[in-house]
């Protein structure tokens, strides 16, 4: 299993410690969420922030726009050294353009579903997605309670993969933890997103090899 410490659930007065923590684990990105209190009711990390945190990483970043208008911020995104850049497929007019414009700069290019939105839609474009990122909780907040249903959606997810060929990688973010990450691993999802199972841990390196073993 993919693993991929959610920065959401660091100590923000720590972040150079919390980001070199991460660095020293088995995790193989560093996911970044960054919001703007209009897609969701939270504002988190803005660009000159994750300037300083690029320079204290050595894991690949997982960018994840929980913003609208995602598009205007594709080369900001380039710049801070993303590797994987995930759009909401809510927040999006022209998702298809979109997802082409993040391949055409060198990143994979991710579309994040939340909750209510099915995975039908999907469809005819998941032969150009890199990564599905299934939200299991309601964006915004860390710490919440997963949503048991993501349970089908990602076996509904894993079906559309297989049957259409795409080589799309499904990850999942929100109350990840050893239980739900089992339970994520048997329905067929390739990366967790793990914040607060993380960060609240006594040991954080053990709990990302715990999650790597699922």
């Amino acid at each position: 299993m993919l693993v991929s410490p959610s920065l959401l659930s660091a100590d923000f007065g720590n972040l150079e410690r919390d980001v070199k923590m991460i660095n020293a684990t088995d995790a193989t990105y560093i996911h970044i969420d960054i919001m703007d209190g209009v897609f969701v009711p939270n504002i988190s990390f803005g660009f000159p922030v994750l300037k300083y945190i690029k320079k204290a990483a050595e894991k690949p970043l997982d960018v994840h726009l929980m913003i609208v208008e995602p598009q205007k911020f594709i080369n900001e995104v380039k710049a801070m050294g993303a590797e994987i850049m995930t759009v909401h497929y809510e927040a999006c007019l022209h998702l298809d353009r979109v997802i082409h414009q993040i391949k055409d700069m060198g990143m994979k290019a991710g579309v994040s579903l939340n909750p209510s939105t099915p995975v039908s839609l999907l469809k005819n474009i998941i032969g150009d997605i890199d990564v599905v990122l299934l939200m299991s909780v309601n964006p915004g907040f860390g710490a919440q309670k997963f949503i048991p249903y993501t349970l089908d959606k990602v076996r509904e997810l894993r079906a559309l993969i297989d049957s259409t060929g795409s080589k799309a990688i499904i990850e999942i973010d929100g109350g990840v933890n050893a239980d739900t990450g089992k339970l994520l691993a048997e329905a067929g999802c390739d990366m967790l997103v793990a914040g607060n199972y993380v960060f609240s841990a006594a040991n954080p390196a053990e709990a990302v090899r715990t999650l790597i073993e699922l």
